[in-house]
């Protein structure tokens, strides 16, 4: 006997052509691809090296030699941001990767055992939630040190109990559903249950929740850099950028308008994409538009 799930299966290509009609995903997919694309092109060439200090080329106003000016050190700004991209998109993923592969599985793990097992991970979520996320970032980093890797470990903790609780709500909106009871009654377990009915079902919200949590994990990694809590230098960061060019403002405004350029519109491209998943993948939003 072959079990239905709820939601309807289409091709891939359908799916692909329904995103492309929808503008915010549209627009949010193309400006997240120019900025993996910088990100991508910055391991093989950048404009300027970034390593090399011409002080007498400091604070230069955006010219045809350097379309984003330079920084106080002769630095070339866009050399920078183009190599802060990739330590900001490498954080933000690791990090909801972390998030994903261990709340997840956890979360659906609470729905499918219900009972104590889950009254005593919502608690713990409650635990952690109680700690603002960049605030205990920040404690991390400072005990263990600043540096990429914790700021990925210190992002990525605080996306477990993120994913935790979006999973095992989305699972638990499917477990009393007809299909579920059926696969039950022809002798499935709770593990194979939710791998092959409850997931395929809350890929959405997953997918969804990726995508911000991506958003914030750039946000927050360019927190901790401001602070001196991340990538550390040589490497760029855009957070840090900023904080270099706060006390410039005057000199030299170009400093900090890039690089926050740069974090505000890979933010803004993020919930976009976000936006046009949720809109394309959801049945219901479809049905509505």
């Amino acid at each position: 006997m072959t079990l239905q799930t709820e939601i309807p299966r289409e091709t891939f290509g359908s799916l692909v052509a329904k995103a492309f009609r929808h503008r915010s995903f549209v627009l949010g997919f193309a400006i997240t691809v120019l900025v993996a694309a910088m990100a991508t092109l910055s391991f093989l060439w950048t404009p300027y090296d970034i390593t090399r200090l011409v002080i007498s080329d400091k604070m230069l106003a955006p010219s045809a030699a350097h379309w984003f000016g330079t920084d106080h050190f002769g630095r070339d700004i866009l050399s920078m941001i183009m190599i802060g991209a990739r330590n900001s998109i490498a954080v933000a993923l690791v990090a909801v990767g972390i998030g994903m592969g261990i709340g997840v599985p956890l979360g659906t793990w609470a729905a499918a055992r219900g009972g104590l097992v889950d009254e005593a991970l919502m608690r713990l979520n409650d635990l952690v939630f109680a700690f603002p996320a960049l605030l205990s970032a920040i404690m991390i980093t400072a005990i263990f040190g600043p540096g990429a890797v914790n700021a990925i470990i210190a992002i990525g903790i605080f996306n477990i109990p993120v994913f935790a609780r979006v999973a095992r709500a989305g699972a638990l909106t499917i477990w009393p559903r007809e299909y579920i009871l059926a696969a039950r009654a022809a002798g499935k377990g709770k593990t194979l249950i939710t791998v092959e009915h409850i997931l395929p079902n809350i890929a959405t919200l997953l997918l969804v929740q990726g995508t911000i949590q991506f958003a914030l994990g750039i946000l927050a990694e360019a927190s901790l850099s401001y602070l001196g809590l991340g990538a550390q230098p040589p490497m760029p960061s855009w957070g840090r950028m900023l904080f270099e060019a706060q006390t410039r403002m005057t000199q030299a405004p170009w400093m900090a308008i890039f690089p926050g350029m740069a974090i505000v519109i890979t933010v803004l491209a993020l919930n976009l994409l976000g936006d046009g998943i949720a809109d394309n993948l959801d049945p219901k939003s479809r049905r509505r538009r």
